[in-house]
């Protein structure tokens, strides 16, 4: 994949990541409350934030010019499968408290997607010592 079809792929990917936070942002604020407790609803609400911390990361990474293809691609892997695996459990263990099964199993999933996050950070700041 050429540099730009990496841009334009994180970009893209960034935007439906954003787009998708602010929807289950409004269903949180909006629905959610309305079938699960507050400590639910505030568990769901930290999955959405971080998901759209991770959607403006990734923006601003398929704009930068100072890291090479690899670089991006490997911080950019990680940002999104962390941010699958830690809000996606996240929106999981909440609504199976309203779907009335028990996901109770999949909690482990929460810690590895943010183990993720975690380095890819760490990748990033790797990245940005090495900018001659």
């Amino acid at each position: 994949m050429s540099k730009r079809g990496i841009n334009k792929t994180i970009l893209i990917t960034a935007a439906v990541m954003a787009f998708i936070a602010v929807v289950l942002g409004a269903f949180g604020a909006h629905g959610l409350k309305k079938i699960v407790g507050p400590e639910s609803v505030a568990s769901f609400n930290t999955g959405v934030r971080y998901q759209m911390y991770h959607a403006l990361v990734c923006l601003i990474l398929g704009n930068l010019a100072v890291l090479s293809e690899a670089a991006k691609k490997r911080i950019f892997y990680l940002f999104v499968i962390g941010t699958l695996l830690f809000s996606g459990s996240i929106y999981l263990l909440t609504i199976d408290e309203a779907l009335g099964i028990s996901l109770s199993s999949i909690g482990f999933i929460t810690p590895l997607g943010g183990l993720l996050l975690i380095l890819g950070w760490l990748f990033s700041i790797i990245s940005f010592v090495k900018i001659k």
